[in-house]
């Protein structure tokens, strides 16, 4: 079993909503981005999802879109990213670790040989933001060979044959998108998640996790009631920005919030 599907298995036998932190890759730096992931953990993440910087995020909202400036400007790309995963893993043997990104650096690098890196770095599942599944099945293939999940998004205008495509070559976990637009927006709805997470659960036996627009405690606990997973990025990464490279003000803040989410989800 792959650490991601145990994840969730452990977290339904607890009646526990899983959290994933996302946090970009070696943002600010790669020592203080590897401490910030073990007291993310500590703090009570189940998963972690890892940004992959690149220079043109589609996806991403004002927020995140400067985290990948800060890092690419200071010179990290897919080996740094790497690397940081390897260390993490190198004292957590447990925690799921989720790169998420694009995929114009995975093709330049080659599907076989970003796959191979992943999985000798501890990665358990990938999100390629812009990488549809009908176009995924050489990649999926790389994945498969070197057990890594190929995670897909879902918004709230995918139709029933995309949702099936999705479901269909995707592993680990839906990831449904809770509105409509980038990531850092605040127009949630529960009301219309609940429908949509509800109507996708009628079609896959995966778990569903929902992001984008979850930006502090009362929203994370609203979602929790819903989905299996609550996946907050934005908040998160816009305390580290205001941190910078005070480590202790970041190391004592950031888990701080990503605490005050674990106990509004367990409290839901």
């Amino acid at each position: 079993m792959s650490r991601i599907a145990a994840c969730f298995t452990k977290a339904a036998a607890a009646k526990r909503t899983v959290l994933v932190p996302y946090l970009m890759g070696c943002d600010p730096d790669m020592e203080l981005s590897l401490a910030l992931m073990h007291a993310l953990v500590e703090a009570g993440a189940d998963m972690l999802e890892l940004g992959m910087p690149f220079s043109d995020p589609m996806a991403d909202g004002p927020v995140i879109q400067a985290a990948s400036e800060r890092v690419l400007a200071a010179g990290v790309r897919l080996p740094q990213i790497f690397e940081l995963a390897a260390k993490f893993r190198e004292t957590d043997q447990d925690t799921p670790l989720i790169l998420m990104g694009y995929a114009n650096p995975i093709e330049i690098t080659g599907h076989e040989d970003f796959a191979r890196q992943a999985q000798a770095a501890g990665v358990d599942g990938v999100i390629t933001v812009d990488m549809p599944p009908e176009e995924s099945v050489d990649l999926s293939a790389s994945f498969e060979k070197h057990a890594i999940d190929p995670i897909f998004l879902l918004s709230p205008t995918t139709p029933d044959h995309r949702i099936e495509a999705v479901t269909q070559y995707g592993r680990g976990f839906i990831y449904y998108v809770s509105l409509k637009g980038v990531t850092g927006s605040s127009q949630l709805d529960t009301g219309d998640v609940a429908e949509r997470v509800g109507h996708i659960k009628t079609l896959t036996d995966l778990p569903v996790g929902v992001g984008f627009g979850i930006s502090d405690p009362a929203s994370a606990a609203s979602v929790a009631t819903l989905a299996d997973a609550v996946v907050v990025g934005s908040a998160i990464v816009k305390r580290i920005a205001a941190c910078g490279t005070d480590r202790a003000r970041l190391l004592e803040e950031v888990p701080a919030f990503v605490g005050s989410l674990r106990q509004a989800i367990d409290q839901a």
